[in-house]
């Protein structure tokens, strides 16, 4: 029997002359992603039976905090016990529907029959389409705008029943609001969300009246949730196989150096296997990370989002000093638990679940007891600025009038 903490496995540069392959061969290439926004490549199965309902959403990734719960599965060790967990807050101002989409199929998989837009889109959407927004005139929808306004919008009316006549598939277009959150960025990210529930006469209808609307992240998704999370992951750049790829360090005495594969394959064929561990890009990949349970649908304009029925004090999700590298929180938000792919700023997108869950941690009921606020700089002590000056005391800059 184990006795004493578990040590951490190292690297050993000794000999073994038997190992398994390093490195998982499953997401190859191994290059930078040819997207900055994670690409939804499969929507949830649309099932006419249940309301109208969209099924994806953008934020963006603050940071990562601490929580604490009670585990509520029966049988484990830790039932009814309190239990620490890492989780990732997602600012998500709402999302503005501009448009709708309409799909057929083929015998060669879905293609989009038409495009119908709304009459007014806003300038941070509108950057999306132009490479040097600075130096352009500016001109992107202004003829199509027109359209709305002759003979009361006819042309539109009959892209629609197209769309309700011919399609099999309807999405609407929304973009973020990224004015709203700290990015600096003005260029707003555009997606397509699949629309699923009721016929198609239901979702076109409901995608049209959605048209310049807002849409709240808590009417997309709910505490308890297990959603999915698409984006990029951080890039390192031009790495070694060693940190690459997990292989071995070969012994110190090895010349020409250590972190290397040894053998990269025969004499004949006189060529490298694609299946050897070479050096190369690290990171920036696109990654769905899938199953991660909702602690919480913050709303911002509460000034309690981040308290509990056991932690009472008024606090918000922002910690002291805001989050790291992001900056204060101040639009609706997710609480995920665990880790997401991608750096804090980065877009990510969400979507719901592909497959019914049915374990019992997936449909657990989560009660949060405790969320850290405390500062990421450094060893936070503090959870709110009261709390802190309560603490501290009058300090010296308190007694310094300003000018």
């Amino acid at each position: 029997m184990r006795l004493g903490p578990r040590k951490k496995r190292v690297k050993m540069s000794h000999r073994k002359f038997e190992a398994p392959r390093h490195g998982s061969l499953a997401y190859l290439p191994r290059k930078r992603a040819a997207r900055h926004r994670g690409k939804v490549k499969s929507f949830p199965k649309d099932d006419p039976k249940k309301p109208v309902h969209l099924t994806a959403s953008m934020g963006y990734k603050a940071g990562m905090t601490t929580v604490v719960r009670d585990l509520d599965r029966p049988g484990a060790k830790m039932h009814k016990k309190e239990i620490v967990e890492a989780a990732t807050v997602i600012e998500t101002p709402p999302l503005v529907a501009v448009g709708v989409v309409g799909y057929i199929e083929t015998p060669r998989g879905l293609r989009s029959l038409t495009t119908v837009w709304a009459e007014h889109l806003s300038d941070e959407v509108k950057r999306r389409f132009y490479k040097n927004w600075y130096k352009s005139k500016k001109k992107a929808f202004t003829k199509y705008a027109k359209q709305h306004a002759e003979s009361s919008g006819a042309s539109i009316t009959r892209e629609l029943e197209r769309i309700k006549k011919y399609c099999t598939v309807v999405r609407v277009l929304a973009h973020t609001q990224i004015r709203k959150t700290p990015i600096k960025q003005k260029k707003a990210h555009l997606m397509e969300i699949q629309v699923n529930g009721g016929s198609i006469a239901d979702k076109v209808d409901f995608s049209r009246n959605l048209f310049e609307k807002t849409i709240e992240i808590d009417s997309i998704f709910e505490q308890d949730e297990m959603i999915d999370v698409i984006a990029v992951t951080k890039g390192h750049g031009f790495q070694g196989v060693t940190s690459r790829w997990g292989t071995t360090k070969l012994p110190r005495k090895t010349h020409k150096g250590l972190r290397k594969v040894a053998c990269i394959g025969a004499w004949h064929p006189s060529h490298v296997q694609w299946t050897v561990a070479r050096a190369g890009q690290m990171g920036y990949h696109h990654r769905t990370s899938c199953n991660h349970k909702v602690f919480r649908v913050g709303k911002g304009t509460d000034e309690g989002n981040a308290s509990t029925e056991f932690d009472i004090s008024k606090k918000q999700i922002t910690p002291l000093g805001g989050f790291v590298h992001y900056g204060e929180v101040k639009n609706d938000f997710l609480l995920l638990k665990g880790s997401v792919p991608g750096v804090k700023k980065r877009v990510m997108t969400l979507r719901k679940t592909l497959y019914p869950q049915t374990s019992r941690r997936a449909t657990e009921k989560v009660a949060l007891k405790w969320i850290d606020t405390s500062s990421k700089f450094g060893h936070g002590a503090f959870q709110t600025a009261e709390e802190k000056k309560a603490f501290m005391g009058t300090l010296k800059k308190d007694l310094i009038q300003t000018v």
